[in-house]
């Protein structure tokens, strides 16, 4: 891993590792969240007893971040039990084998044939306080516990148990939202990549006006990310605006953008790129003008623009505070953007183990009142965010039609402070680059 921690050039893509090499990563990753970071999250939400229940195929979305490297599915039924003894936090597996090396095989089928059976002799040995499952109203990612696994669960659980079992909602999202030490000191060469083969992508390199489709640029981009040894976890969009463009066609809804355009000399094109890697995610939005024949910088009022929406980016992250809900940093932002005469829609959303995670939801592109449930999510240390947000402007060159400048980076409140984990685009590229953004 010495190569994660180098001084980058600005145009060379950091290393990625060999399969075994993320292999290693990820447990070594993993060990270090279970033993450091469990407890203290099972702490800080009062729950003494955590159990996670997947059959093959169908695993939770959960237990599938800790599953080790070499788990590519559950196996069976697969049984996790965490149990707080005050101490340090028990980690079992109700199986006939181990899983990895952190989650200790207990299930001795010589003294219970029955996998359920085995699962009860440890919760009546443990006599938990509590016992979380995964199911929640507010959170699909924390309600991975099926059916069928909850009744069967109930049915062989003591009847006098039965009042200690509730929901591990906040548990599950507080470990899928909490990002360790040893993530963030990767995660920024993991935005980096992302922001690399971007350049790449928008660039003389893979556009050619007047031929290239914004269609052709998606898949160069899927192609890139797959030659790497990387995956994406969403199919990328690359979208033009234009002078000639009708004012209904600039604020079209997400949902209507056609699937591919010619690029064209002046053209503001935007793209919407997130990769994956290390089991971390990205999710980032820049935009590239394509210069006409004759120019060397981009229209005034498209910097103007862009400017706007660089300050919308500020607002919202000045307004993380914790222990403030997604919400109320919404609404303190949104209010802050009008006073200050700015066109703004902010859809933030925490980043990690997925690109749409777990957390406190900030807006949504259809939602600018607030979100019910996950919105009233407070913000706490150690999480990251994809910092999603417009802001539309008139561009007095293209005819005072509004510009919509969509931006998205990634970044992480920590010790009551945001950062960006790669920077952010300050200014629009241009096709073909200048001098000046060479490197950039």
């Amino acid at each position: 891993m010495v190569h994660c921690h180098i001084t980058l050039s600005q145009d060379i893509l950091p290393e990625v590792l060999s399969v075994e090499e993320q292999s290693r990563v990820v447990d070594n990753i993993l060990e270090d969240r279970l033993d450091n970071l469990l407890p203290e999250l099972m702490r800080r939400e009062g729950v003494d007893m955590w159990v996670l229940i997947s059959r093959e195929y169908n695993e939770d979305p959960v237990m599938k971040t800790i599953l080790p490297s070499t788990w590519l599915a559950a196996r069976r039924r697969t049984i996790m039990v965490f149990y707080d003894n005050g101490n340090s936090v028990d980690k079992i597996a109700i199986a006939r084998y181990s899983v990895g090396r952190l989650l200790k095989g207990e299930w001795n089928v010589d003294v219970y044939p029955d996998q359920w059976e085995a699962l009860m002799n440890i919760i009546k040995e443990k006599n938990p306080k509590n016992i979380a499952l995964n199911y929640s109203d507010n959170y699909g990612l924390a309600d991975g516990l099926v059916k069928s696994e909850y009744e069967s669960f109930m049915s062989y659980l003591p009847r006098e148990m039965h009042s200690k079992v509730v929901s591990a909602e906040r548990l599950a999202v507080a470990w899928l939202e909490t990002r360790s030490d040893k993530e963030l000191e990767i995660y920024p060469m993991i935005c980096r990549l992302g922001h690399l083969i971007l350049r790449e992508g928008l660039s003389e390199r893979a556009i050619h006006p007047g031929i290239t489709t914004t269609d052709d640029v998606v898949w160069w981009l899927r192609q890139r990310v797959n030659d790497l040894g990387l995956d994406t976890w969403f199919h990328p969009s690359v979208s033009v605006q234009r002078s000639d463009m009708g004012n209904n066609e600039f604020l079209r809804s997400f949902s209507k953008r056609p699937d591919q355009d010619v690029i064209m000399p002046g053209d503001l094109v935007h793209v919407d790129f997130g990769i994956t890697y290390l089991r971390l995610n990205t999710d980032q939005q820049e935009h590239f003008y394509v210069l006409r024949p004759g120019e060397t910088e981009a229209p005034a009022g498209l910097v103007d623009a862009f400017a706007n929406g660089n300050r919308v980016q500020d607002i919202l992250t000045s307004n993380f505070k914790k222990g403030l809900s997604g919400n109320e940093i919404l609404k303190r932002s949104l209010d802050q953007a009008k006073q200050e005469g700015l066109n703004a829609s902010i859809y933030t959303h925490p980043i990690g183990f997925h690109g749409h995670a777990a957390g406190p939801t900030i807006g949504m592109w259809d939602k600018q009142e607030g979100v019910k449930g996950p919105g009233d999510y407070p913000l706490f240390d150690n999480t990251a965010y994809s910092i999603e947000l417009f802001a539309a402007t008139p561009v007095k060159e293209w005819g005072d039609k509004p510009v919509r400048i969509m931006l998205e980076e990634d970044g992480v409140y920590q010790n009551g402070q945001f950062y960006f984990l790669d920077g952010r685009q300050k200014e629009l590229f241009l096709i073909p680059r200048n001098r000046k953004q060479m490197g950039k």
